[in-house]
């Protein structure tokens, strides 16, 4: 089969691990999309996975935390989802590395951009924990930076919706969904597709966001096979 993106970075969030639970990890979930990144290296992509830690712990939890301290505590819980991908990935004889941007070389390999580059040569799935490094970033902003890294084709954006609306869609039936939007639209009309900052590298470097519901089975496969799954972001033209 013919692929339209031959590396892909998948944004995961932390919410997409707990499955229909509010906290936690859902094995079960996880598990479905180990098989749906299965799928994907059949086709021969390559495959970088971004993962949040929402799931696990918020920072807004505590207010009176330092905000540093309470990324700080975010990034280590992504860790934690990206070790739970990870093995559900290798019990599919699917092999991977996780990349840290925190260093904790007992359970997972620091970033390095040529390493993980490497890694999805060779066909390994590579799943990236910790965020940046920083605080006051997010794993949306980590995606669209890693995937710029990388040489990504594109970033493929998990939701629970199935696309980008004018409005929430859950709250307003009347929303209109967007096939395709462009970048600048999306920071004007504040739309909860990535945060501004995550946009706007996307924007710079033009490349594609592609904005889907991650709770159908196939839909990332069938995007990277090219049909018109949920909204894309992109430049004008």
């Amino acid at each position: 089969m013919n692929v339209k993106y031959k590396r892909i970075l998948l944004k995961l969030s932390g919410e997409a691990f707990a499955g229909q639970t509010e906290f936690g990890i859902d094995m079960p979930t996880v598990e479905r999309y180990a098989r749906e990144i299965k799928d994907l290296r059949s086709l021969g992509v390559e495959v970088a996975v971004v993962v949040g830690g929402g799931n696990i712990w918020r920072g807004r939890v505590a207010p009176k935390m330092d905000r540093a301290t309470a990324d700080s505590m975010g990034m280590i819980a992504t860790v934690l989802n990206a070790l739970a991908l990870q093995d559900s990935l290798e019990h599919l004889h699917v092999y991977t590395r996780v990349l840290t941007a925190i260093t904790m070389q007992q359970v997972a390999e620091p970033f390095l951009r040529r390493r993980a580059v490497r890694h999805l040569e060779k066909g390994r799935v590579v799943i990236f924990g910790a965020g940046t490094g920083n605080p006051f970033f997010t794993t949306d902003t980590t995606a669209a930076l890693r995937a710029l890294e990388v040489n990504a084709d594109a970033v493929l954006k998990a939701t629970k919706v199935d696309g980008v609306y004018d409005m929430d869609p859950q709250q307003f039936p009347q929303a209109t969904k967007f096939k395709e939007i462009q970048y600048a639209d999306v920071i004007q009309r504040g739309l909860k597709v990535m945060d501004s900052t995550a946009v706007s590298l996307c924007w710079d470097h033009k490349l594609p966001i592609l904005v889907f519901n991650s709770a159908e089975y196939g839909n990332i496969k069938k995007i990277v096979l090219g049909e018109e799954i949920g909204t894309l972001v992109k430049e004008v033209g």
